[in-house]
């Protein structure tokens, strides 16, 4: 069994009293004119022939007045409903043929206007750059255009589920972060170290923190040796080999401090650089950096450091999104303006948006036309019949009524003309 057409609304309302005034005043003028018809008629017959000639002449274009505004009337009546009510064949034209007049008009729309041929043409006398440009151009326009998008994405934000994405987000960055080797990675973050000195000023700042943790732990180094020193030793001797063992220490990380030549800064640097060569040649020491990565990234930690960047990166952008004042609404108001000054002044963007628009339009029409064409057909199917004919009736039914106007008129004198002729040759 198939199912229930639905009936969809028509757009707009039934409601028009202008439009419907106008209908009833010129169906009331035809009328009157076939009931002025009926009249004359009517009065000559009373008159007969006795009354003279001219009887006759009147008669025959009164009766011919009249059969011209009934066959006209029958007409326009039979497009909308069966005249008087009477299934009569071939009438109620748009009721019973609605939907074939949809599915007509939606292939007639098809093959005389959503063409590649049409369309091109008719933007080949547009400028597309131009008009887009002068519209972003406008006073303000970037401003709002800004807002609009920040509303849009704030709307976009809305409709995302934080429960489905954030874990989505999550299984991403870590498969990307396991996907990625990481030895080249730490390779070539160290060559820029080392090739920048950073290296050295990392163990420049590294030795004078050491020497600030001895001497603010003096004490308590003291004590240490204190501990591990035989009873029989006197303080005095404890006392001066730790003095001379700290001194030591201290002088060693002053010097190599602020020697940038030491032995030590040139060990500590070939070792470096050897590392780096190992990361990127050796199998073992990148497998063993691959060991790291993996122990890190399944680390309570970094599970849900993966997990919040989702509602961190939304939360940032949205919050931007809505700030009229933020660098990001700042930006695409900028970007929306030097858009529009390339648009109006750059022949090489001009050309290219013009023929890119050209080419977009083509294929939008070479591929959805068909789509429109069933679209067109398929609303006019889904309409209540008596209503569209109702709706069509008040849009060109005031039109229309003039063809019962003129049926009565030329009716009327092709009446009189037969008629005269009739006489004459008789």
């Amino acid at each position: 069994m198939a199912a229930p057409r639905l009936i969809a609304p028509l757009a707009g309302s039934l409601d028009d009293p202008a439009r419907a005034r106008d209908l009833t005043r010129m169906k009331r003028l035809a009328s009157g004119l076939f009931l002025l018809a009926a009249a004359v008629f009517f009065a000559c017959l009373l008159l007969g022939d006795d009354a003279g000639a001219w009887v006759g002449y009147v008669r025959a274009t009164a009766e011919a007045s009249m059969v011209g505004a009934l066959a006209d009337w029958f007409a326009v009546t039979a497009l909308f409903r069966h005249p008087l009510r009477l299934p009569i064949p071939h009438t109620a034209i748009i009721p019973r043929k609605k939907d074939q007049i949809g599915t007509s008009l939606g292939a007639f729309v098809q093959e005389n206007f959503l063409t590649a041929a049409v369309v091109d043409h008719t933007l080949e006398t547009i400028d597309l750059p131009g008009r887009l440009g002068t519209f972003l151009a406008a006073p303000g326009r970037a401003e709002r255009l800004a807002g609009d998008a920040g509303v849009a994405l704030s709307g976009l934000g809305d409709l995302m589920r934080d429960d489905d994405l954030r874990p989505a987000v999550a299984a991403l960055v870590e498969r990307k972060l396991h996907e990625t080797p990481a030895a080249p990675a730490v390779a070539r973050a160290l060559e820029l170290v080392v090739d920048g000195d950073r290296h050295q000023e990392v163990l420049s700042a590294g030795l004078r923190g050491l020497a600030r943790f001895l001497e603010e732990n003096r004490l308590v180094f003291r004590a240490q040796l204190g501990d591990a020193s035989p009873a029989w030793v006197p303080d005095w001797v404890d006392d001066r080999v730790f003095d001379r063992v700290f001194a030591g220490l201290q002088g060693f990380l002053d010097e190599v401090g602020d020697d940038p030549r030491h032995e030590l800064r040139r060990s500590y640097d070939a070792r470096l650089r050897a590392y780096v060569h190992a990361l990127r040649t050796d199998p073992a020491t990148a497998a063993r950096i691959e060991e790291l990565k993996a122990e890190l990234l399944q680390h309570p930690a970094v599970r849900t450091w993966s997990g919040s960047l989702w509602t961190q990166a939304k939360d940032a952008v949205l919050a931007a999104a809505a700030d009229p004042s933020s660098e990001l609404r700042s930006r695409v108001a900028g970007l929306i303006t030097d858009t529009a000054q390339l648009l109006q002044t750059d022949p090489r963007v001009r050309e290219l948006v013009q023929k890119q628009g050209r080419r977009a339009a083509v294929y939008l029409v070479e591929r959805f036309s068909g789509d429109l064409a069933d679209l067109v057909g398929t609303t006019v199917a889904r309409w209540d019949t008596d209503e569209t004919s109702r709706r069509i009736e008040l849009q060109v039914g005031r039109d229309l009524q003039w063809i019962r106007v003129n049926g009565t008129v030329v009716g009327g004198l092709a009446g009189l003309v037969i008629y005269t002729v009739a006489q004459l040759l008789s």
